[in-house]
């Protein structure tokens, strides 16, 4: 990653980790930050790498994923703004367990593992809120195994398009922008099912791919 920069009160307030606190709680928090640019396609940490750091996302998008031997890839989720990543080895010791890669450039707040350690004994709330983002992505893994054990692709492909849309008025937008090789390793399908299927869902009226994102109609909730 490149240079790093000084992170600022109202840079943590975005987050919703330290939101609620006060500025005068912020304050020593901002001082054991520093934030760094991630360029597209580059990796910010390693799978097997030690846990020095916790990195929150101010701006971009990011993908995490494991691979194998032979260079096959599987990504568990995508990270956007506000998100965090790397906070399961602040809480059981262990290396990484994926690799992080930036989609678009990324700017990252990181706080090493003693800082941060710190900052859960003395604020409960962002403790609290550490618990809840791990049981959430808990419930997401949950999800996914499902899908992939009991859905066929339509299904997966929908199920992750709703996972991943946002209300945006009275519409519901996937604005973070996937390609569909992304999209098939993510669901565990080739990437020309995944075009496939994406044709047809347009074709049936269930999603409009726009300048803007990809928009779900309400029937796609019956796949």
């Amino acid at each position: 990653m490149s240079t790093t920069q000084p992170v600022s009160v109202t840079a943590l307030k975005t987050f919703p980790m330290f939101q609620g606190l006060t500025d005068e709680k912020l304050q020593p928090i901002a001082r054991c930050a520093i934030m760094r640019r991630a360029p597209r396609g580059s990796t910010v940490v390693s799978a097997g790498d030690r846990t020095d750091y916790i990195y929150f996302v101010l701006t971009g998008s990011l993908k995490v994923l494991v691979s194998d031997e032979d260079g096959r890839e599987v990504i568990l989720t995508m990270i956007g703004q506000g998100e965090l990543f790397g906070e399961m080895g602040m809480v059981d010791e262990e290396p990484r367990s994926a690799t992080v890669i930036a989609v678009t450039p990324a700017d990252l707040v990181t706080i090493s593992k003693t800082d941060f350690r710190r900052i859960l004994q003395e604020n409960f709330e962002v403790s609290l809120h550490l618990m809840r983002n791990l049981a959430r992505r808990l419930r997401v893994a949950d999800r996914k195994i499902e899908s992939l054990a009991l859905m066929d692709v339509y299904g997966r492909v929908a199920r992750l398009l709703l996972d991943m849309a946002a209300e945006d008025g009275s519409d519901r937008v996937v604005k973070r922008k996937i390609s569909k090789q992304d999209i098939a390793k993510m669901i565990g399908a080739s990437r020309e099912m995944v075009s496939r299927v994406m044709k047809d869902l347009q074709v049936q009226g269930l999603i409009q791919e726009t300048d803007d994102g990809i928009v779900l109609c309400d029937r796609i909730d019956d796949l």
